[in-house]
């Protein structure tokens, strides 16, 4: 069972949403990239680039925002696992979104990139010893493990999408 203390509290929304107890972090790894695909493979073309209201991010730049954040705690979960003792920067996620050229992209490539990343996010964590899974480490000023890393993964993935569920779809 994971501990609050791996995480800051921001990440209990996350957390809350994947089945610490009964699946493992690559169980749930998968299932949430299964069920990002069956929402996300067959979306209308005029939805690509919808935003459900002036200022909110488009649907591209959601599946972008999915990206980046899994490649940061990817980083961080790596550097921890491997006992880098470096405090870790916060990441702003809007300044992601508006330098990342998400509304340019293929939508198909988008949703490509994610299943890649997602099969390099499993292999990354079955790498990891059960020792190295408990490993603490720093990022935002706040400590984490390499454990809650990756159910953050899973889990911020499945916050999004209930929003797309919700507001885009």
């Amino acid at each position: 069972m994971i501990s609050k203390t791996e995480y800051a509290p921001y990440f209990e929304q996350y957390i809350q949403l994947v089945s610490v107890e009964e699946k493992s972090i690559t169980e749930n790894l998968d299932s949430s990239q299964k069920e990002f695909e069956s929402i996300l493979k067959d979306v209308p073309k005029e939805k690509h680039s919808f935003s459900y209201a002036e200022g909110k991010w488009t649907l591209k730049e959601v599946i972008q925002h999915i990206i980046d954040t899994e490649r940061v705690f990817c980083y961080r979960a790596l550097s921890f696992a491997r006992n880098d003792k470096t405090s870790l920067p916060g990441m702003d996620q809007d300044f992601y979104v508006e330098n990342d050229n998400a509304n340019q992209r293929d939508y198909n490539d988008l949703i490509e990139e994610m299943s890649a990343l997602r099969k390099s996010t499993i292999q990354l964590y079955k790498s990891f010893s059960d020792e190295a899974l408990l490993r603490i480490g720093i990022a935002s000023n706040n400590e984490m493990s390499v454990r809650a890393l990756g159910y953050l993964s899973s889990g911020h993935q499945k916050h999004h999408l209930n929003i797309i569920r919700e507001r885009y779809l």
